[in-house]
């Protein structure tokens, strides 16, 4: 494990520790399953579960992987055999997460901060009905246009002006 891996894991770890604990942690938000509601960049509020008691389909949880906090929407909410199990899916994923039990939600998303990477606020109000088509074909057309963009850049990149200055 290298230092970067380690610190990673200590991080986690605290976070893990401090939601246990009940204290409210924030967080950057990395990735696109939760795009257009929040994107990259975007810094979240979570709140242990146990403040407010079980989550309710529609709310964003953060739920505990060996990875670290995923951050999804609550889709539904099953019961078998006395057993409930609770169904996550990112807002912009093509599939629903495997059903985990209520040890495994860490928190409820209760507030977002924006930042300068990611100026708008994170929409984190409860949504039953997330329009999942919708937004994993804008993820895919904002991707592929990161990637014309790059690739624009590598074959003509920007030419140096007078001055050290360069132009756009």
């Amino acid at each position: 494990m290298n230092k970067r891996e380690k610190s990673g894991e200590i991080l986690k770890n605290v976070g893990f520790t401090l939601l246990s604990e009940g204290k409210t942690i924030r967080i950057k938000a990395h990735g696109y399953s939760m795009y257009p509601c929040i994107k990259p960049g975007s810094l979240i509020l979570i709140e242990p579960i146990k403040i407010k008691g079980n989550p309710v389909p529609g709310e964003i949880i953060a739920i505990k992987r060996e990875s670290g906090l995923i951050v999804h929407r609550l889709s539904r909410i099953t019961v078998t055999n006395g057993i409930t199990t609770y169904i996550a899916r990112g807002d912009s994923n093509a599939l629903e997460d495997d059903p985990i039990t209520i040890g495994r939600i860490a928190g409820r998303i209760v507030g977002a901060e924006s930042t300068g990477e990611n100026p708008v606020p994170a929409d984190i109000r409860i949504n039953t009905r997330p329009r999942y088509f919708t937004n994993r074909l804008r993820v895919i057309a904002l991707i592929l246009s990161k990637k014309a963009r790059l690739f624009l850049y590598r074959i003509s990149p920007p030419t140096p002006l007078k001055g050290g200055m360069k132009s756009e």
